[in-house]
């Protein structure tokens, strides 16, 4: 377990979050194999992984958890054979239910607007959210890349930032001109308040001058999208689908929106291809004969 932890943080470079996900899913998956009498890797078979799935399933697991979990037994097997614990790769055989995959909630454009314009506060708080928010509206980045930035990875001249994402990769993503303004009044007029010696570069700070953390960024948007008048409650993810969302209605394609969120495949990006009724019948009437 210790040598998959290794693998999977320096060679596969994951997240944190997905490293304990699948170390505590690999726990489990060896648990169970043990119960059935099976105590080293190389013994690991299909059929073993397969009742392990089936019993997750029967204690109410759900759909999008199984998939997850046959994916970390899959990166188990695989490594093992890789390293000479065993000689065969059951995970290959392993197939896994498709995550069934809801679309949040979205902004419209007008709400988006409004959420943003009503954000009116001129505190050192107020400053950051503000920030928070258009900086997370204008990029689609994610609450744990919006965290991880700092002062030198936003290029005001050039309107990008640079982020690091999943996988330790990096990219640029445009910002635009609104979201640059509040970031650099921020920097200007409310970081200076709030930063302290261990504030290090981090671009959004806490109260208490250390770097800003994912919590405390959902906390912001939420609060501050609470005040949109029956708008749907969003949190940082939910204005990364409004951004997607609002790109693909204004006629960015599908290609140009992967590489700005950052995903590995456009299979990744299609959940974001829902598209207005208006948008539709304006396509169906345009392009129908007998529209």
């Amino acid at each position: 377990m210790a040598a998959f932890e290794h693998h999977l943080r320096h060679e596969r470079g994951l997240s944190p979050h997905t490293v304990r996900a699948y170390l505590g899913d690999v726990a489990s998956l060896l648990d169970h194999a043990a119960r059935g009498g099976v105590d080293d890797p190389a013994d690991l078979d299909v059929r073993v992984l397969r009742s392990w799935l089936a019993r997750l399933r029967s204690q109410g697991a759900a759909r999008a958890s199984l998939a997850r979990r046959a994916a970390a037994a899959r990166a188990f097997t695989a490594f093992a054979v890789r390293r000479g614990f065993a000689a065969h790769d059951p995970g290959a055989l392993l197939a896994s239910p498709k995550a069934q995959r809801h679309l949040p909630q979205v902004l419209r454009p007008d709400e988006a607007a409004s959420a943003l314009g009503a954000i009116e506060d001129e505190s050192t708080e107020g400053l950051r959210d503000r920030a928070v928010v258009e900086m997370l509206y204008a990029t689609a980045i994610r609450v744990s890349e919006l965290c991880g930035l700092d002062v030198d990875d936003v290029d005001f001249s050039r309107r990008v930032v640079r982020v690091l994402g999943k996988g330790a990769k990096e990219r640029s993503v445009p910002v635009g001109v609104p979201a640059a303004r509040t970031v650099s009044r921020w920097l200007s007029e409310g970081r200076p308040i709030w930063a302290v010696a261990g504030s290090g570069p981090a671009l959004f700070l806490g109260r208490r001058g250390r770097r800003l953390d994912p919590r405390s960024a959902r906390r912001i948007v939420h609060a501050r999208l609470a005040s949109l008048p029956d708008g749907p409650d969003l949190g940082p993810h939910g204005l990364r689908h409004s951004a997607a969302t609002h790109l693909l209605e204004g006629g960015a394609d599908l290609r140009s929106v992967q590489e700005l969120l950052g995903h590995a495949t456009l299979g990744t990006t299609q959940i974001y291809t829902h598209v207005s009724v208006d948008r539709l019948r304006a396509a169906y009437e345009q392009a129908h004969p007998r529209a």
